[in-house]
C-alpha cells in the first residue's frame, strides 16, 4: 500500500515545506520506482543547506515507508547516491510462510534501484541501522568502495565494515556490476509482446558473472505500468537477488500493491546451471495466486572472435 499524505509529511518531516513540495511531486510522478534525479537532489541539497549526505539521511524516514516486513516487522530503509547525483531509495520486503532466504533487504533494494535506472556507479549509502553480514557482502560485489552512512554514527567505507572480504576477484572476476554492460540475449521462443519484450530488457542487465544464468522478470499490474528486475549475483552465491524480488521492489516504489499484479514473464537463458523459475513461481503463489508465470528461454549471442 502507497504512503498516505500524512505518513508523507511525518516522513518528509525533516525538510522544509518547499523541500517536502518537491519531494513529493516526484515520488508522486507516474513514473516514480525509487529515484529522485540529480537536478531534484541539488536544488533540495540548496534549499535545506545541507549536504547531499545530510539529504540522504533526512530521506530515511520516506524509505521505511515502502518496507513491507510481515514476519519481522522491523522496517528498513536506505537511500543510495549514484555517481550522477541520483539517489535511490531502497526499503526490505519479507514473504511470509516461505524461507528468510527469499527476503529483500533494504540495501539490496536500493542498489538494484540503481543498476535498473542504468546508473554508472555508487558513491555512498545511508541506513537505518548499521548494515548486516548479508548485505555487506552483497554491496562488497557491487561497490566495494562505497561509503556507509548511519545516523548518529561517524561515516565508514566498506572495507572497514567487511575487512578481508572474499569477493569477485577471488573467483577470477574483473568486470564489476557498474556500469552495467548489457548482455546480447535473443528469445528462443514467442515472447514478441510488451511484457516479454521488457523481461529480455531487463535480463539484457543482468549481473550473472559466475552462472552465465541471465535471467530478467517483468511485472504488469493492474493499472498496466510495467516493473522490471534483473538477477544480481554475488561472489558468496547466497546473497545474490533473484529478478523477481528485484520488479518487487520496483513495483513498490511506483505506488503499487502486490494485489495489483495482473501479469508476470520470466526470461533467462536456456540450459544454465541454475534456473529463477520455481523461486519466482514460490513467491508468487503467495502474494498472487491467482498470476500464473509466463517463463521464456532466450540465448545469449556473442560476438565472434577475428
Amino acid at each position: 500500500m502507497a504512503a498516505t499524505d500524512d505518513q508523507l509529511t511525518m516522513a518528509l518531516a525533516g525538510f522544509t515545506e518547499k523541500s517536502r513540495d518537491r519531494l513529493i511531486r516526484v515520488i508522486e510522478a507516474e513514473d516514480f520506482t525509487g529515484r529522485i534525479p540529480p537536478a531534484d537532489v541539488k536544488a533540495i541539497c540548496d534549499t535545506e543547506g545541507k549536504t547531499a549526505d545530510a539529504v540522504m539521511l533526512a530521506l530515511l524516514p520516506l524509505a521505511r515507508t515502502y518496507s513491507r516486513p510481515p514476519i519481522s516487522r522491523y522496517q528498513v530503509g536506505t537511500v543510495v547516491r549514484g555517481l550522477s547525483g541520483a539517489l535511490f531509495v531502497g526499503a526490505n520486503m519479507e514473504f511470509p510462510g516461505h524461507s528468510l532466504g527469499f527476503s529483500l533487504h533494504g540495501e539490496q533494494s536500493a542498489l538494484s534501484n540503481a543498476h535498473m535506472h542504468e546508473e554508472r556507479g555508487i558513491s555512498a549509502i545511508a541506513v537505518t541501522a548499521a548494515p548486516c553480514g548479508h548485505c555487506r557482502q552483497f554491496m562488497n560485489e557491487l561497490t566495494p568502495d562505497i561509503q556507509v552512512l548511519v545516523q548518529g554514527k561517524p561515516a565508514a567505507n566498506l572495507s572497514t565494515l567487511l575487512p578481508h572480504a572474499f569477493g569477485p576477484k577471488d573467483l577470477g572476476v574483473t568486470d564489476s556490476a557498474f556500469p552495467v554492460r548489457e548482455v546480447n540475449l535473443n528469445l528462443d521462443n514467442e515472447g514478441s509482446d510488451e511484457l516479454s519484450r521488457a523481461a529480455l530488457e531487463a535480463a539484457r542487465k543482468s549481473y550473472a558473472p559466475y552462472t552465465k544464468a541471465y535471467s530478467g522478470v517483468a511485472i504488469r499490474s493492474r493499472s498496466g505500468r510495467i516493473f522490471e528486475g534483473a538477477y544480481i549475483e554475488n561472489a558468496a552465491y547466497n546473497p545474490g537477488l533473484p529478478p523477481l524480488q528485484a520488479a518487487l521492489s520496483a513495483l513498490v516504489f511506483g505506488g503499487a500493491n502486490f494485489s495489483g499484479i495482473s501479469e508476470v514473464v520470466l526470461v533467462e537463458v536456456g540450459g544454465a546451471p541454475i534456473s529463477q523459475k520455481s523461486v519466482a513461481e514460490t513467491i508468487l503463489g503467495t502474494i498472487a495466486p491467482d498470476v500464473r508465470l509466463r517463463a521464456l528461454n532466450a540465448r545469449e549471442h556473442r560476438a565472434k572472435r577475428t
